[in-house]
């Protein structure tokens, strides 16, 4: 195997590199060098500071480099970045003859030429998608390669050695379970067979198929519009690439390795989404990977195209945790829900206090990324700073009144552009108003429609439109209440606003079904949060309302049921996708009795409790 890279006059920014990648605006500022190897001349471009760890991308099938482009330069901020078209494929050459120019020993030489070219010194962190992930498994597992990994995160492919004894297990042992699992599997690989026909595959791209590719994918697999993936060479990279499944697949899965052990920690990424893998695939891993960290991600295959800002923190963080020493570190151990939230964008407003900030805290224990909002600055910084100590990756603080339409708005575009489009919406931000309806004035019924029910219409709006827009689904919470369903005739006002959150919840999870994203609708009972103090009682003196104010806080203080609960319950609900959650004893039985008998409720909400 011959390795050497080519060496341009030194008059240059970089010796032996130019800044040609490729056509796509998000490489357009890095630095190309060409490495030979075993025949063949690949293109390598590279991001970032050189003297920081670096990271390697490899892409997948029909793919060039070009599709890491939204990912390696979010990387590119922390690590220095090495993307390279695989041979055959983009700038690179192809082998000649093209028959057995493909095998996964060939491509390991191709890797440890790149590696070596951009890293000599030092171990890289590999990142594989589709086949280069594929790629990645025989990098990760083969004896010659160690010592020149040090993390691999693996998303859309598995090991064929792998799968070649996943196949084997179901085969040998037919139980329906393994039966099922074999047959969903084998018709998912319909394409593998296809591949595998003499001259049809590369007709097909080279015509129609080519073609209609952009198109196809833009509408299956709903990624942007743009015009930098895929590569104008498309259809003869996608023609070279039908020998990756001819050189390997077959053998491989007929023989596969029994010593195909990482020999790194890896973190695997699952789209839950993937047309072409069942999640099956991976039940077994722990054994051929002992240092795993298992991510879930409600997407499709094409992750590095449709949520480039999840693996950028996701890989940002695995990274950074084997640099340090510890790469469990991402996956916060015994954590509930961490492989579905870990690294996710997750805003929570009302989070100063309460049931907002536990919600939070939680989504932090579970390596979220959150958004504290409150009209509380103090409050909401306090809860971003603490949600960092819990388990948040990252946390910020955002100022705004929910009230305040243009000002939501302007909190969307902020978010949207500094941290990503939100994954998760809380909208929790909540008052608490008491007293008869004939005491109750206009500007009452103003002041809590405009926080309880507007602010929530608001966030929905807001932050909703850019989840559609963004085409990758995402979950919005609204918390309501057990008064949304439990009449009382001294919460009007308050059970009226929390009642049309509830219908607003079930009617927007109706509308936005189509587009991936979930909508719940929490409703908390009797629960020990400060909003007691807060609360007001209207048709009462200042002095009866201080009382009542007082009364209240004792009664929920005695119930002593804790926010952290409805925390648990909020992620719960996002995590099965459950559209009406009662939390408490009582809002649950409140709930039973809606539905088979209104009549006693009814005839409770005639009581008048006494604080």
């Amino acid at each position: 195997m011959t390795r050497e890279w080519t060496e341009a006059d030194r008059s240059g920014e970089d010796a032996g590199r130019t800044r040609r990648p490729g056509t796509d605006p998000g490489l357009r500022n890095a630095r190309e060098r060409r490495v030979r190897t075993g025949g063949v001349e690949l293109s390598v471009a590279e991001l970032g500071d050189p003297d920081r760890p670096t990271v390697v991308l490899v892409h997948g099938y029909p793919d060039s480099k070009e599709v890491w482009s939204r990912v390696a330069p979010g990387l590119a901020e922390r690590f220095h970045v090495v993307l390279y078209d695989v041979r055959g494929c983009g700038r690179s050459t192809a082998p000649v003859p093209l028959r057995g120019g493909f095998t996964l020993e060939k491509l390991t030489d191709d890797f440890l030429a790149v590696v070596d070219a951009v890293s000599p010194d030092r171990p890289v962190h590999l990142v594989g998608h589709d086949w280069g992930s594929v790629q990645g498994w025989e990098f990760a597992t083969v004896s010659r390669t160690e010592g020149r990994i040090a993390s691999f995160t693996s998303m859309s492919g598995p090991s064929l050695d792998h799968f070649g004894h996943w196949l084997r297990r179901r085969a040998t042992r037919p139980t329906p379970r393994h039966a099922a699992q074999f047959l969903g599997q084998s018709a998912r690989s319909w394409y593998v067979y296809l591949l595998h026909t003499p001259a049809l595959p590369e007709l097909a791209w080279k015509g129609p198929l080519g073609k209609r590719w952009p198109t196809i994918m833009r509408r299956v697999e709903k990624l942007p519009q743009d015009g930098d993936h895929p590569a104008a060479t498309l259809a003869t990279d996608a023609a070279h690439g039908a020998w990756l499944y001819r050189d390997n697949v077959r053998d491989r899965l007929r023989h596969p390795r029994p010593d195909a052990y990482a020999h790194c920690p890896v973190q695997l990424i699952t789209p839950t989404g993937d047309a072409f893998l069942s999640q099956r695939l991976y039940d077994d891993l722990e054994q051929w990977a002992p240092h795993l960290v298992r991510r879930t991600i409600s997407a499709k295959h094409w992750v590095p195209r449709t949520r480039p800002d999840q693996l950028v923190a996701w890989i940002g963080d695995f990274v950074t945790a084997k640099e340090e020493g510890d790469p469990a570190r991402p996956l916060v151990a015994d954590a509930p829900y961490a492989d579905r939230f870990g690294g996710r964008l997750v805003l929570v407003t009302g989070a100063a206090s309460g049931i907002g900030r536990a919600t939070a805290f939680a989504f932090a224990e579970a390596g979220a990324r959150v958004v504290a909002v409150d009209r509380d600055a103090e409050g909401a910084a306090r809860t971003a700073e603490l949600a960092r100590l819990i388990g948040a990756p990252q946390a910020w603080a955002q100022t705004v009144d929910v009230t305040d339409e243009a000002a939501v708005e302007k909190l969307a575009d902020t978010v949207t552009a500094e941290y990503g489009v939100v994954d998760v919406l809380v909208n929790n931000a909540g008052i608490g108003l008491s007293g008869a309806f004939l005491d109750t004035t206009s500007e009452d019924w103003r002041a809590v429609l405009d926080v309880n029910l507007w602010g929530v219409i608001h966030g929905c709006r807001a932050f909703g439109r850019r989840m559609a827009e963004r085409g990758q689904g995402g979950h919005i919470v609204n918390v309501a209440s057990a008064a949304a369903y439990q009449p009382s005739r001294v919460l009007p006002a308050y059970g009226a606003s929390k009642a049309a959150v509830l219908m607003l919840s079930e009617s927007l999870r109706a509308e936005l079904a189509g587009r991936d994203i979930g909508v719940s609708a929490i409703c908390p009972g009797i629960v020990n949060t400060g909003i007691t103090t807060s609360a007001r009682f209207v048709g009462v003196s200042a002095d009866e309302e201080k009382r009542r104010q007082a009364g209240a806080a004792r009664l929920y203080g005695r119930r002593a049921y804790p926010p952290e609960k409805v925390a648990t319950a909020v992620l719960r609900a996002v995590a099965r996708n459950q559209a009406v959650v009662p939390v408490t004893p009582e809002a649950r039985a409140a709930r039973v009795l809606s539905r088979l008998a209104p009549r006693a409720l009814r005839a409770l909400a005639r009581v008048e409790p006494r604080l």
